[in-house]
C-alpha cells in the first residue's frame, strides 16, 4: 500500500507540475484554456474555476491542457439552426441554448441564418414566423449550453493559433520546462537534507556485515589507490569495484594522516542481466552551503547529459528497446525505491521528472517537441502548416506512441512476472 501511495503522488507531481507549466503560461498568453486533466479516461473528481475545468481521471497515464483552437470547437452554429437566446444586463447574448429550449422559457428563440463567433461575435437570423432579420451581440465569454452543459465560446483572439509564434513555442515549451525546475527544487531539497555527495572517493556509511566492514573499512576513509593504481574520484572507485565481483582487491586507503593497505573482495550481485562487485559502503557527503544550494542544477544537468547519452545509444542500436521500462516498469522500481527511504525516493521522482521533460522535447508527432517543431517550421516559413495535415501526422505519432507504449508494457510484464 506504502508503494501504491508513493506512486500516485509521484506521479500525479510529475504530471501535474508539466501540465501547470502548459497551463499558466496559455493563461499568460490570453489562451482559453478549457480543461486541465490529471489522467485520461472518465472523470473521477471535477471543479470549475477561471474559465477552466480542472478534472481527475481514471487512467493514470498522463494528463493534458485542452485550449481551444487545438481541436475542432463542440458546437458550431449552422443556417437553419433554432436556438435559444439569453441576455446579459448590457443586451449581448450571454447563453446559447442549443437543444433542451423548453427548460429555459425566458430565452429567445431565433433561426440561425449566419453566425460568426470568431471574429465579429454577432448572430444574424429571424424570430420563429417572422420575416425581419435581427442582430445579435454576442458576449466574448458567452456560453453554449447543450444537454444542459455549458461550454464558454472562443473568439478567435482567445485561441491557440491566433498567439505569436513566442508565445506558442512557449506555452509548449513550458510543460517540460516545469519538469526540470522540479528537478532541480528536489535535489536542492535533498542536498541541504542530506548533504552534497563528496567528489574524492571518500566513504560515508558501512553496511552491516557487509565486504567492507569485515575487511576493516570505516567511515572517513580515502581511497587513494586500488591494486597500486592511483584513484581520485568516487567514479573511478565504484568502476573498479564493480568489474571485481568476487574477486580480491587491494585498497590503499588514507586514514587519520596514515596510508593502510586493506584487501577487500566485492560481493557478486545480479543487476540488470549482469553480476557486479560491491563491497558495501555509502558515498560520504559535504556540508557546503554553496554546493547545497547548487546541486539541483549540476544533478539535473548530469542527469540530462546521461540520459541524452543513452537517448544516442537507443537510436544506434547500442541500447535496446528490452532496457526501457513502461508504467509497469516504473512501478516496479519504485516499489524497489520506497523501501530504501525517502531521501532515495525524492532522487527518483527528481530523475522521473528530467526523463519527462527531456521525452516530451522530442522532435517527435503528438509530444511537446513534435508540436515545437511545427511552430518552428511556421515561423521560418513565415505561414503556418495546414491543420489538417498537422492533425494527420500528430494522430500517427500519437498511435505509435500507444503501440510503444503497449510494447513496453508486455516486456515489463513478461521481465516481472513470466
Amino acid at each position: 500500500m506504502t508503494t501504491v501511495i508513493a506512486f500516485i503522488l509521484m506521479f500525479g507531481l510529475l504530471v501535474f507540475v508539466h501540465e501547470w507549466g502548459h497551463l499558466i503560461f496559455a493563461k499568460r498568453a490570453g489562451m482559453l484554456a478549457r480543461e486541465f486533466a490529471i489522467g485520461f479516461g472518465p472523470k473521477i473528481f471535477a471543479f470549475t474555476k477561471n474559465e477552466t475545468l480542472y478534472t481527475i481521471r481514471l487512467l493514470p497515464i498522463g494528463g493534458y491542457v485542452r485550449v481551444a483552437g487545438e481541436d475542432p470547437e463542440l458546437v458550431e452554429l449552422k443556417a437553419g439552426h433554432h436556438v435559444g437566446l439569453e441576455f446579459n444586463a448590457d443586451g449581448k447574448v450571454s447563453k446559447i441554448i442549443v437543444n433542451n429550449k423548453s427548460k429555459h422559457p425566458h430565452a429567445r428563440v431565433i433561426e440561425v441564418e449566419r453566425a460568426d463567433l470568431d471574429h465579429r461575435l454577432v448572430i444574424e437570423g429571424y424570430e420563429i414566423d417572422e420575416d425581419e432579420k435581427l442582430f445579435f451581440e454576442v458576449d466574448p465569454k458567452a456560453m453554449f449550453v447543450m444537454d444542459e452543459k455549458e461550454t464558454q465560446i472562443a473568439p478567435y483572439d482567445r485561441q491557440f493559433s491566433s498567439k505569436t509564434v513566442p508565445q506558442r513555442a512557449m506555452q509548449l515549451f513550458a510543460g517540460p520546462l516545469m519538469n526540470f525546475v522540479l528537478a532541480i527544487v528536489l535535489f536542492m531539497i535533498l542536498g541541504f537534507i542530506q548533504g552534497v555527495p563528496s567528489d574524492e572517493a571518500e566513504l560515508g556509511k558501512i553496511q552491516a556485515d557487509s565486504p567492507a566492514e569485515k575487511a576493516g573499512l570505516m567511515a572517513g576513509d580515502r581511497i587513494v589507490a586500488i591494486d597500486g593504481e592511483p584513484v581520485s574520484t568516487w567514479e573511478e572507485f565504484t568502476f573498479i569495484v564493480r568489474e571485481h565481483p568476487d574477486k580480491e582487491i587491494s585498497l590503499t586507503v588514507e586514514r587519520e594522516g596514515q596510508n593502510e593497505n586493506i584487501q577487500v573482495t566485492p560481493a557478486a550481485i545480479e543487476s540488470q542481466d549482469q553480476t557486479i562487485g560491491q563491497v558495501g559502503v555509502a558515498r560520504a557527503f559535504e556540508d557546503s552551503f554553496v554546493k547545497k544550494l547548487t546541486f539541483g542544477f549540476t544533478q539535473t544537468y548530469e542527469w540530462s547529459a546521461l540520459i541524452l547519452t543513452n537517448l544516442g545509444k537507443l537510436v544506434t542500436g547500442q541500447f535496446s528497446l528490452d532496457m526501457l521500462s513502461g508504467p509497469v516498469g516504473i512501478y516496479d522500481a519504485t516499489d524497489q525505491v520506497v523501501r530504501t527511504g525517502f531521501t532515495n525516493f525524492m532522487m527518483w521522482t527528481a530523475i522521473l521528472s528530467i526523463n519527462l521533460g527531456i521525452v516530451n522535447l522530442l522532435p517527435l508527432p503528438a509530444l511537446d517537441g513534435g508540436r515545437l517543431l511545427f511552430v518552428g517550421l511556421e515561423g521560418v516559413r513565415g505561414k503556418p502548416i495546414d491543420p489538417q495535415k498537422e492533425g494527420i501526422v500528430h494522430f500517427i505519432g500519437f498511435a505509435l506512441l500507444m503501440l510503444l507504449m503497449l510494447v513496453v508494457t508486455w516486456n515489463d510484464i513478461q521481465r516481472l512476472f513470466l
